[in-house]
């Protein structure tokens, strides 16, 4: 009596296959969470607005009106066509100013987090892979600077450094650095003992091949995360050093600076507070809410059946 072997071929995926299917398994999660897609959906048109504002924008955001000022929206009365979001105290389209803003939005929260994100993981990675006394010394250095309100610390950041919308930019990545930076570490210590590092380690790789090449690829989702809350905390908090005549400088559209130029209209002319206030939180809740999907997404733990 013979036996018969079935042999199961197995199929070797090439790296794109693989890509494309942890991106299906991405989609398929993150869709899950409809209040993600909406605010994904708010983004994309959030960057749109941005990338195409010259084309958008009715008017130029500086151009004053002197015939037209304090019009009110158009559906009200004494409104104009060629004003749908109505004008400001000296004339200026609304729609066009915060379709701008958009373009600053986008700006601070790149450059923000950018900034954050790197200066983040270098000093987290260092911390988390030598440990001892660097990672006493750095850690300590992070408390410090968690110990103080983020706004105020950003503030007496931009005193020494000076007004204006690149020296805001700087504070605010300053403030937000530790917890990028606590984050790299707590996952850094968590993979550094692995087997796929001591492997690595016996093959011969150095230190930074170590950190950079091996263990950093595995830490990126809780990071990714991080970096997308962020960015809307960085978006609010300019916005409240420009209301604050510490961020962005008039005539610039940033919201936080239209509201700031606003103030004293506010009862009289309630449009010109409302439309960037309404600008800044549907930004910053849509941008939350796609972070909540990523963290659903990209976490084992957190993925929905």
């Amino acid at each position: 009596m013979t036996e018969t072997a079935t042999n199961t071929p197995t199929v070797k995926l090439s790296d794109a296959a693989i890509r494309r299917r942890m991106l299906a398994d991405f989609w398929f999660h993150f869709k899950q969470n409809k209040g993600a897609v909406a605010g994904m959906i708010v983004f994309v048109l959030l960057v749109v607005a941005a990338v195409f504002a010259a084309v958008i924008a009715p008017h130029d955001p500086t151009q004053q009106y002197r015939d037209a000022l304090l019009v009110p929206p158009l559906w009200q009365e004494g409104g104009r066509a060629d004003f749908l979001l109505g004008t400001d105290a000296v004339g200026r389209d609304m729609l066009s100013r915060l379709i701008y803003g958009a373009q600053y939005s986008l700006f601070i929260g790149i450059v923000v987090v950018s900034i954050a994100l790197v200066g983040g993981i270098v000093i987290g990675m260092v911390a988390g892979f030598f440990g001892g006394w660097v990672d006493t010394v750095i850690m300590r250095v992070m408390d410090v600077i968690l110990a103080f309100p983020s706004l105020l610390l950003a503030l007496v950041l931009v005193a020494i450094l000076g007004p204006g919308l690149l020296n805001a930019m700087i504070a605010i990545a300053i403030v937000y650095q530790p917890h990028f930076a606590r984050l790299t570490r707590a996952a850094v210590m968590g993979e550094k003992e692995r087997e796929y590092v001591t492997a690595a380690r016996v093959a011969g790789a150095g230190n930074m091949r170590l950190m950079f090449k091996t263990i950093l690829p595995n830490c990126l989702a809780p990071l990714i995360v991080q970096a997308t809350l962020s960015f809307s905390s960085a978006v609010l908090d300019a916005a409240a050093l420009g209301f604050l005549g510490m961020g962005a400088q008039p005539p610039a559209s940033e919201w936080g600076t239209m509201l700031a130029e606003a103030r004293e209209f506010i009862l009289r002319a309630w449009w010109v507070v409302t439309f960037p206030g309404l600008a800044i939180l549907i930004s910053v809740l849509a941008i939350n809410l796609m972070g909540d999907g990523l963290r659903d997404a990209l976490d084992p733990k957190l993925k929905k059946s």
